[in-house]
């Protein structure tokens, strides 16, 4: 197990350090009252490292749990001939992980849990269901020990499922949201691909979960109206200083990326004709300007 008070000399250290660093800079610069947002900051770090710790610590326990029940029974088996003390011991411990879990997922479904809590929980699902695997396929197994592994697993299989999903959903929802709070279209996309990687680790372990698809679909659909928004804003910049010819070619890299991205085929026909449209009055101006200017030269000369 991880050492507690090392862990906690290093934290308290980290935050101690931090104090007096941010207090040095806020009095160089003249802070009338430096203590207060140095001591803030040392609060916060302490309080990440608490929180850290006690999902480190849960999660190396339900760990431990599950591999002890594993070696004990693997260990008992070859060393003695006490089925019903091996039984007991290994169904205690794998009840233990199992409530551990149940615990946990209890907290996660709550309302001030984070997305990261619900992917905790599957990973701890995951440990579970690969331990209790192990487990049945011992020979010596009894039948009544596997049918109680196996309504474990059926509960903690349920369980993985809706805090993957839970997770993939709230992290795209808030990645998401986040990209259409960016100012910048590079930022916007980046933003919305980590969305969609939360959405891919999902539908690796779900491929057919009809909810991930449609989310992904809909990121993949913003990125596109992001991309085609930047190249039309570009073009009606360049055709508001009277560069048509540039204007139509920021026109074209539009319309490339609308029909390369994932959109519907109605937003896809509507954006392409609006995009056209624009194109055809481009060139008409263009023409127009270029006579013009072959007039103007024709009267020079």
């Amino acid at each position: 197990m991880p050492s507690s008070t090392g862990y906690m000399v290093v934290a308290i250290a980290a935050a101690v350090a931090l104090f007096f660093g941010i207090w040095w800079m806020l009095v160089s610069g003249g802070d009338e009252a430096p203590w207060i947002p140095a001591g803030l900051a040392a609060s916060v770090v302490l309080l990440v490292a608490l929180s850290a710790r006690e999902v480190i610590m849960r999660r190396a326990w339900t760990r431990y749990l599950l591999e002890q029940g594993i070696q004990n029974h693997s260990h008992r088996s070859a060393a003695e001939g006490s089925s019903s003390s091996r039984k007991s011991h290994s169904s205690s411990l794998l009840s233990a992980a199992l409530r551990t879990i149940q615990k946990q997922s209890s907290e996660a479904d709550s309302a001030n849990s984070s997305p990261e809590a619900h992917l905790e929980v599957f990973h701890l699902c995951q440990d579970y269901l690969a331990n209790t695997n192990e487990a049945l396929h011992m020979d010596n197994l009894p039948a009544e020990k596997r049918i109680a592994i196996r309504s474990g697993q059926q509960r903690v299989r349920a369980l993985e499922k809706h805090h993957l999903l839970t997770w993939a959903r709230d992290s795209s929802r808030s990645l998401t949201h986040e990209a259409q709070q960016r100012a910048r279209t590079s930022d916007k996309i980046e933003t919305a691909n980590r969305a969609l990687h939360c959405l891919d680790f999902a539908l690796k372990v779900y491929p057919e979960e009809p909810e991930l698809n449609a989310s992904k679909l809909a990121i993949r659909e913003f990125i596109a109206s992001v991309k085609v928004a930047h190249w039309v804003e570009l073009a009606e910049r360049s055709a508001f200083k009277g560069h048509y010819r540039r204007a139509i070619e920021r026109y074209k890299d539009a319309l490339f990326y609308l029909n390369r991205e994932t959109v519907k085929d109605e937003v896809r026909t509507a954006g392409a004709e609006g995009i056209n449209r624009e194109i055809s009055l481009l060139e008409g101006r263009l023409k127009a300007a270029n006579k013009e200017r072959q007039r103007t030269r024709s009267n020079e000369e």
